[in-house]
Protein backbone atom coordinates (compact mmCIF):
# COMPACT_ATOMS: atom_id res chain seq x y z
CA UNK A 1 0.00 0.00 0.00
CA UNK A 2 1.08 4.00 -0.98
CA UNK A 3 2.55 5.46 1.71
CA UNK A 4 1.60 8.40 1.20
CA UNK A 5 -2.42 7.29 0.74
CA UNK A 6 -2.32 6.08 3.61
CA UNK A 7 -0.98 9.42 5.25
CA UNK A 8 -4.29 10.97 3.35
CA UNK A 9 -6.56 8.30 4.69
CA UNK A 10 -5.44 8.58 8.37
CA UNK A 11 -4.94 12.72 8.52
CA UNK A 12 -8.77 14.14 8.88
CA UNK A 13 -9.56 16.48 5.55
CA UNK A 14 -9.93 20.20 7.03
CA UNK A 15 -12.19 22.57 5.37
CA UNK A 16 -11.13 24.64 2.68
CA UNK A 17 -10.78 28.53 4.25
CA UNK A 18 -12.22 31.18 1.72
CA UNK A 19 -11.21 34.55 1.42
CA UNK A 20 -14.63 36.59 1.61
CA UNK A 21 -13.79 39.58 -0.64
CA UNK A 22 -13.66 43.00 1.38
CA UNK A 23 -17.14 45.22 0.47
CA UNK A 24 -16.32 48.33 -0.19
CA UNK A 25 -17.37 51.35 1.54
CA UNK A 26 -20.53 52.95 1.83
CA UNK A 27 -21.82 49.00 0.26
CA UNK A 28 -24.05 46.84 2.77
CA UNK A 29 -22.30 43.53 3.26
CA UNK A 30 -23.54 40.84 0.33
CA UNK A 31 -24.59 37.94 3.08
CA UNK A 32 -26.58 40.47 5.62
CA UNK A 33 -30.14 39.59 5.24
CA UNK A 34 -31.60 43.27 7.18
CA UNK A 35 -29.82 46.31 6.77
CA UNK A 36 -28.61 47.12 9.61
CA UNK A 37 -30.21 49.93 11.64
CA UNK A 38 -27.35 50.97 13.76
CA UNK A 39 -25.25 52.57 10.84
CA UNK A 40 -24.81 55.86 10.28
CA UNK A 41 -27.52 57.12 7.71
CA UNK A 42 -29.91 55.38 10.06
CA UNK A 43 -27.97 56.79 13.44
CA UNK A 44 -29.86 59.91 13.35
CA UNK A 45 -33.26 58.75 14.15
CA UNK A 46 -32.02 56.67 17.05
CA UNK A 47 -30.33 60.16 18.73
CA UNK A 48 -33.84 61.68 18.73
CA UNK A 49 -35.47 58.51 20.72
CA UNK A 50 -32.49 57.47 22.76
CA UNK A 51 -32.63 60.45 25.07
CA UNK A 52 -36.29 60.10 26.00
CA UNK A 53 -36.27 56.59 26.69
CA UNK A 54 -39.24 53.81 25.14
CA UNK A 55 -38.70 55.51 22.21
CA UNK A 56 -40.26 58.64 22.71
CA UNK A 57 -38.38 62.16 22.48
CA UNK A 58 -37.44 64.27 25.66
CA UNK A 59 -38.75 67.77 26.69
CA UNK A 60 -35.77 69.82 27.53
CA UNK A 61 -38.32 71.80 29.45
CA UNK A 62 -41.31 71.57 31.99
CA UNK A 63 -45.09 72.15 30.84
CA UNK A 64 -45.47 74.66 33.36
CA UNK A 65 -42.45 76.13 31.91
CA UNK A 66 -42.87 75.76 28.21
CA UNK A 67 -46.36 77.62 29.28
CA UNK A 68 -44.91 80.50 31.02
CA UNK A 69 -42.44 80.82 28.01
CA UNK A 70 -45.21 81.82 25.67
CA UNK A 71 -45.71 85.35 25.41
CA UNK A 72 -49.39 84.86 24.87
CA UNK A 73 -49.78 83.07 28.19
CA UNK A 74 -47.71 85.71 30.01
CA UNK A 75 -50.13 87.88 28.80
CA UNK A 76 -52.82 86.20 29.94
CA UNK A 77 -51.81 85.80 33.45
CA UNK A 78 -50.73 89.70 33.92
CA UNK A 79 -54.39 90.56 32.98
CA UNK A 80 -56.00 87.77 34.98
CA UNK A 81 -53.18 88.93 37.98
CA UNK A 82 -54.85 92.44 36.91
CA UNK A 83 -58.30 91.44 37.45
CA UNK A 84 -57.84 90.45 40.64
CA UNK A 85 -55.90 92.62 42.22
CA UNK A 86 -59.21 95.34 40.94
CA UNK A 87 -61.84 93.36 42.28
CA UNK A 88 -60.06 92.67 45.35
CA UNK A 89 -59.74 96.83 45.73
CA UNK A 90 -63.61 96.77 44.81
CA UNK A 91 -64.72 94.49 47.43
CA UNK A 92 -62.70 96.21 49.90
CA UNK A 93 -64.18 99.92 48.94
CA UNK A 94 -67.89 98.28 49.41
CA UNK A 95 -67.84 95.68 52.06
CA UNK A 96 -68.95 98.07 54.20
CA UNK A 97 -72.16 98.88 52.72
CA UNK A 98 -73.27 95.62 53.41
CA UNK A 99 -71.67 94.42 56.18
CA UNK A 100 -69.86 96.83 58.68
CA UNK A 101 -66.65 94.88 59.19
CA UNK A 102 -64.52 97.58 60.74
CA UNK A 103 -67.27 98.34 63.33
CA UNK A 104 -67.30 94.48 63.84
CA UNK A 105 -63.75 94.38 64.64
CA UNK A 106 -64.34 97.21 67.50
CA UNK A 107 -66.87 94.76 68.95
CA UNK A 108 -64.44 91.48 69.29
CA UNK A 109 -61.13 93.65 70.51
CA UNK A 110 -61.50 92.23 74.12
CA UNK A 111 -59.24 90.36 76.57
CA UNK A 112 -59.14 87.59 78.70
CA UNK A 113 -59.69 90.53 81.82
CA UNK A 114 -62.49 92.26 80.04
CA UNK A 115 -64.31 88.88 79.76
CA UNK A 116 -64.08 88.42 83.27
CA UNK A 117 -65.26 92.04 84.79
CA UNK A 118 -67.52 91.52 82.45
CA UNK A 119 -69.18 88.48 83.11
CA UNK A 120 -68.82 89.64 86.89
CA UNK A 121 -70.89 92.98 85.96
CA UNK A 122 -73.33 90.86 84.64
CA UNK A 123 -73.83 88.68 87.48
CA UNK A 124 -73.65 91.53 90.24
CA UNK A 125 -73.83 95.10 88.65
CA UNK A 126 -75.63 96.29 92.21
CA UNK A 127 -71.52 97.65 93.46
CA UNK A 128 -70.53 99.50 90.33
CA UNK A 129 -70.85 103.32 89.92
CA UNK A 130 -69.40 104.21 86.84
CA UNK A 131 -70.93 103.25 83.54
CA UNK A 132 -70.44 105.77 81.31
CA UNK A 133 -68.17 104.82 78.39
CA UNK A 134 -64.94 106.13 77.63
CA UNK A 135 -64.08 108.20 74.95
CA UNK A 136 -60.95 109.04 72.94
CA UNK A 137 -61.10 112.18 70.48
CA UNK A 138 -64.76 111.17 69.88
CA UNK A 139 -64.69 107.56 69.28
CA UNK A 140 -65.18 105.25 72.34
CA UNK A 141 -61.99 103.07 73.47
CA UNK A 142 -61.87 99.85 72.79
CA UNK A 143 -63.63 97.15 75.07
CA UNK A 144 -60.94 95.89 76.43
CA UNK A 145 -60.05 99.13 77.89
CA UNK A 146 -63.75 100.16 79.32
CA UNK A 147 -65.77 97.57 80.78
CA UNK A 148 -68.76 99.69 80.14
CA UNK A 149 -68.47 98.99 76.38
CA UNK A 150 -70.71 96.81 74.55
CA UNK A 151 -68.76 93.81 72.77
CA UNK A 152 -70.29 91.07 70.93
CA UNK A 153 -67.54 88.29 71.98
CA UNK A 154 -69.99 87.63 75.20
CA UNK A 155 -73.25 87.45 73.79
CA UNK A 156 -72.07 85.08 70.60
CA UNK A 157 -69.89 82.41 72.92
CA UNK A 158 -73.24 83.04 75.24
CA UNK A 159 -75.33 82.20 72.37
CA UNK A 160 -73.09 79.23 71.50
CA UNK A 161 -73.07 77.98 74.74
CA UNK A 162 -76.95 77.89 75.30
CA UNK A 163 -77.22 76.17 72.64
CA UNK A 164 -74.98 73.48 73.84
CA UNK A 165 -76.39 73.33 77.44
CA UNK A 166 -79.61 73.39 76.02
CA UNK A 167 -78.75 69.74 74.16
CA UNK A 168 -77.27 68.65 77.06
CA UNK A 169 -80.02 69.28 78.91
CA UNK A 170 -82.31 67.93 76.44
CA UNK A 171 -80.05 64.74 76.06
CA UNK A 172 -80.29 63.96 79.85
CA UNK A 173 -84.08 63.46 79.49
CA UNK A 174 -84.20 61.53 76.23
CA UNK A 175 -85.97 64.02 74.35
CA UNK A 176 -82.68 65.31 72.19
CA UNK A 177 -82.94 65.49 68.40
CA UNK A 178 -81.43 67.61 65.77
CA UNK A 179 -84.39 68.80 64.88
CA UNK A 180 -85.50 70.13 68.42
CA UNK A 181 -81.71 71.61 69.16
CA UNK A 182 -82.35 73.51 65.53
CA UNK A 183 -85.73 74.87 66.88
CA UNK A 184 -84.22 76.35 69.80
CA UNK A 185 -81.95 78.01 67.56
CA UNK A 186 -84.17 79.58 65.78
CA UNK A 187 -86.13 80.67 68.47
CA UNK A 188 -83.90 82.49 70.42
CA UNK A 189 -82.41 83.98 66.94
CA UNK A 190 -86.13 84.86 65.92
CA UNK A 191 -86.74 86.69 69.40
CA UNK A 192 -83.77 88.30 69.18
CA UNK A 193 -84.64 89.67 65.83
CA UNK A 194 -87.81 90.83 66.96
CA UNK A 195 -86.03 92.46 69.83
CA UNK A 196 -84.16 94.36 67.73
CA UNK A 197 -86.47 95.96 65.75
CA UNK A 198 -89.21 96.52 68.13
CA UNK A 199 -86.43 99.07 69.64
CA UNK A 200 -85.58 100.20 66.60
CA UNK A 201 -89.08 101.16 65.76
CA UNK A 202 -89.97 102.60 69.35
CA UNK A 203 -86.85 104.75 69.24
CA UNK A 204 -88.42 106.18 65.81
CA UNK A 205 -91.53 106.89 66.85
CA UNK A 206 -90.51 108.95 69.76
CA UNK A 207 -87.62 110.64 68.16
CA UNK A 208 -84.83 109.89 70.52
CA UNK A 209 -81.53 111.20 69.27
CA UNK A 210 -78.54 108.34 70.66
CA UNK A 211 -75.62 107.43 69.64
CA UNK A 212 -77.11 103.92 69.91
CA UNK A 213 -76.59 101.41 67.36
CA UNK A 214 -78.22 98.57 65.68
CA UNK A 215 -75.08 96.25 67.22
CA UNK A 216 -75.11 97.57 70.44
CA UNK A 217 -78.51 96.38 70.50
CA UNK A 218 -77.98 92.99 69.54
CA UNK A 219 -74.28 93.23 72.50
CA UNK A 220 -77.02 94.51 75.15
CA UNK A 221 -79.74 92.26 74.03
CA UNK A 222 -77.33 89.45 73.77
CA UNK A 223 -75.73 89.42 77.42
CA UNK A 224 -78.73 87.45 78.62
CA UNK A 225 -77.26 84.21 77.36
CA UNK A 226 -75.24 84.53 80.33
CA UNK A 227 -77.71 84.42 82.91
CA UNK A 228 -79.78 81.51 80.89
CA UNK A 229 -76.89 79.04 80.59
CA UNK A 230 -76.29 79.61 84.75
CA UNK A 231 -79.89 78.96 85.14
CA UNK A 232 -79.72 75.70 83.04
CA UNK A 233 -76.78 74.21 84.40
CA UNK A 234 -78.28 74.94 88.38
CA UNK A 235 -81.15 73.34 86.91
CA UNK A 236 -79.43 70.29 85.46
CA UNK A 237 -77.75 69.46 88.75
CA UNK A 238 -80.35 70.61 91.83
CA UNK A 239 -83.65 70.87 89.74
CA UNK A 240 -86.06 73.37 90.27
CA UNK A 241 -84.92 74.34 92.95
CA UNK A 242 -81.44 75.91 92.06
CA UNK A 243 -82.91 76.73 88.22
CA UNK A 244 -85.09 79.15 89.54
CA UNK A 245 -82.70 80.43 92.06
CA UNK A 246 -80.37 80.95 90.18
CA UNK A 247 -82.39 82.20 87.10
CA UNK A 248 -84.09 84.45 89.70
CA UNK A 249 -81.14 86.23 90.72
CA UNK A 250 -79.79 86.49 86.86
CA UNK A 251 -82.82 87.84 86.12
CA UNK A 252 -82.75 90.94 88.66
CA UNK A 253 -78.64 91.53 87.23
CA UNK A 254 -79.50 91.90 84.30
CA UNK A 255 -82.77 94.13 85.00
CA UNK A 256 -80.23 96.58 86.58
CA UNK A 257 -77.65 95.93 84.49
CA UNK A 258 -79.73 97.39 81.40
CA UNK A 259 -81.68 99.89 83.27
CA UNK A 260 -78.28 101.67 84.55
CA UNK A 261 -76.73 101.38 80.74
CA UNK A 262 -79.56 102.58 78.53
CA UNK A 263 -80.54 105.59 80.48
CA UNK A 264 -77.65 106.91 79.86
CA UNK A 265 -77.96 105.98 75.56
CA UNK A 266 -81.69 106.40 75.78
CA UNK A 267 -81.94 109.27 78.10
CA UNK A 268 -78.56 111.34 76.70
CA UNK A 269 -80.17 114.35 76.80
CA UNK A 270 -81.11 114.50 80.58
CA UNK A 271 -77.91 112.58 81.17
CA UNK A 272 -75.74 115.42 79.92
CA UNK A 273 -77.27 118.23 81.74
CA UNK A 274 -77.55 115.99 85.34
CA UNK A 275 -80.92 116.77 86.24
CA UNK A 276 -84.47 115.11 84.64
CA UNK A 277 -86.18 116.77 82.09
CA UNK A 278 -89.74 116.77 82.21
CA UNK A 279 -92.01 116.14 79.71
CA UNK A 280 -94.52 113.48 78.21
CA UNK A 281 -91.31 113.11 75.69
CA UNK A 282 -88.64 111.81 78.31
CA UNK A 283 -91.61 110.05 80.22
CA UNK A 284 -91.75 107.94 77.04
CA UNK A 285 -87.86 107.30 76.62
CA UNK A 286 -88.08 105.86 80.56
CA UNK A 287 -90.77 104.08 79.57
CA UNK A 288 -88.96 102.68 76.67
CA UNK A 289 -85.83 102.13 78.97
CA UNK A 290 -87.77 99.93 81.57
CA UNK A 291 -89.53 98.18 78.75
CA UNK A 292 -86.34 96.82 77.72
CA UNK A 293 -85.15 95.96 80.33
CA UNK A 294 -88.33 93.85 81.87
CA UNK A 295 -88.26 91.94 78.78
CA UNK A 296 -85.05 90.22 79.31
CA UNK A 297 -85.71 88.58 82.56
CA UNK A 298 -89.05 87.13 80.33
CA UNK A 299 -87.44 86.07 77.65
CA UNK A 300 -85.11 84.16 79.81
CA UNK A 301 -87.51 82.44 81.32
CA UNK A 302 -89.79 81.54 78.03
CA UNK A 303 -86.34 80.07 76.42
CA UNK A 304 -84.99 77.97 79.38
CA UNK A 305 -88.23 76.98 81.88
CA UNK A 306 -88.85 73.55 79.06
CA UNK A 307 -85.48 72.29 79.35
CA UNK A 308 -84.97 71.73 83.43
CA UNK A 309 -87.95 68.60 84.55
Amino acid sequence: MNPAGLAAAGTPRLPSKRRTPASPPGMADPHQLFDDTSSAQHRGYGAQRAPGGLGYPSSSASPQASFMADPVSSMAVAYGSTLAAQGKELVDKNIDRFIPVTKLKYYFAVDTVYVGKKLGLLVFPYLHQDWEVQYQQDTPVAPRFDVNAPDLYIPAMAFITYILVAGLALGTQDRFSPDLLGLQASSALAWLTLEVLAILLSLYLVTVNTDLTTIDLVAFLGYKYVGMIGGVLMGLLFGKTGYYLVLGWCCVSIFVFMIRTLRLKILAEAAAEGVPVRGARNQLRMYLTMAVAAAQPLLMYWLTFHLVR
